[in-house]
């Protein structure tokens, strides 16, 4: 593959002209461009041969691609990233954005699970695509948690922390599991957890199951170790995915393939699949990022892009990410100011709550 930089550096003038019209036609229509579209808008006046021709060598440079015979083009993966890389024009935010976003990052409640929620809206409202926030762990002291039945294969944690903070979490116990196995795991993890947090909870766990394992009885035992993989898995750093707005995702498709894909998606942010890569994705520093199809490896099988960008605390420490996630034709140079500027105000509210 060629170096995006480089074949932009080698274009002529005319040749960067359609390429760039070309790009922004089909990122704001999702139709393909034909050379006929083109004469109406450039401001060189060149006949629809000429332009069919360049198109033809931007074609065979493969920035271009034509998805039926004697239809119009629209950029490949590469080109689109080229075109990102060395073409896009990034907009200021516009007022309305910002009102918006700090409308609803302002509404009542302020703990975080309250504003990561308030932020995946924002964000799915101000781009109409699916709002994602990577929240950062909760690393104060455990105050006290119980387990709650809700169907055979079906439980419930609920987790009090000493800043007052409540999480209650979904997960599937072992099979066979009681009301009083329930109560006896809770019984045993409440005598550990009192004064620390998650993780070390977790490690002080760890060695109090080999030492104790005789006072537990088996289903309890198994409900324990379940539930610490639930709270911290291994390899695990960080916390979890909020999206808000899938549905946004679907709007304007109508393939089978097209919805295959974002099932796809779906899927594995359901299953939460190497979330951590969420977050690895931006640490080449702070700013906004910009994974297109198959180069984002959390959703490269939905054919979708990812512009993303860390959130930091007071300490200046990437923490957590924001992000959109849409279909590659996304209007980038209005969307990275959006997620550029969440970021940033999640960063101070967050600081502003500790």
């Amino acid at each position: 593959m060629n170096d995006g930089a480089t074949i932009l550096s080698q274009m002529n003038d005319r040749s960067r002209e359609v390429f760039r019209r070309v790009v922004e036609n089909y990122l704001e229509t999702g139709d393909p461009v034909g050379s006929r579209t083109l004469t109406r808008t450039l401001n060189e006046k060149i006949s629809a041969a000429t332009i069919r021709n360049v198109m033809q060598d931007l074609e065979y440079l493969g920035l271009l691609n034509s998805p039926h015979i004697s239809a119009g083009r629209v950029p490949t993966q590469q080109g689109l990233r080229m075109f990102v890389d060395g073409l896009l024009e990034i907009s200021d935010l516009s007022n309305d954005d910002r009102t918006r976003i700090d409308s609803t990052l302002s509404r009542t409640g302020n703990d975080s699970e309250s504003l990561f929620d308030r932020v995946g809206a924002a964000l799915s409202m101000a781009t109409l695509g699916a709002g994602v926030v990577l929240a950062p762990k909760h690393e104060a002291p455990i105050k006290h948690l119980e387990f709650v039945s809700l169907a055979p294969d079906r439980a419930l944690v609920v987790m009090v922390f000493a800043d007052g903070h409540v999480e209650n979490r979904i997960f599937q116990p072992p099979a066979g599991q009681t009301p009083s196995s329930m109560r006896e795991a809770a019984n045993f993890l409440n005598a550990l957890a009192e004064g620390r947090t998650l993780g070390e909870l977790r490690s002080r766990i760890a060695s109090e199951i080999k030492s104790r394992r005789r006072e537990l009885d088996v289903l309890a035992a198994e409900l324990v170790e379940s539930g610490i993989a639930i709270w911290e898995n291994e390899g695990e750093r960080y916390e979890r995915l909020i999206v808000r707005g899938r549905a946004n995702l679907l709007e304007g498709t109508t393939g089978a393939a097209d919805l295959d894909r974002i099932r796809t998606l779906f899927d594995d942010l359901e299953r939460k699949r190497d979330i951590a890569e969420f977050l690895e994705l931006t640490d080449e520093g702070e700013g906004v990022r910009i994974f297109i199809g198959s180069e984002n490896k959390l959703f490269s099988l939905s054919g979708s892009s990812l512009v993303v960008s860390p959130y930091m605390n007071a300490d200046r420490k990437i923490i957590g990410a924001v992000g959109v996630i849409g279909p590659t034709r996304l209007n980038y140079g209005r969307i990275v100011p959006i997620v550029d500027y969440t970021a940033q105000m999640v960063g101070k509210l967050l600081t502003d709550q500790s």
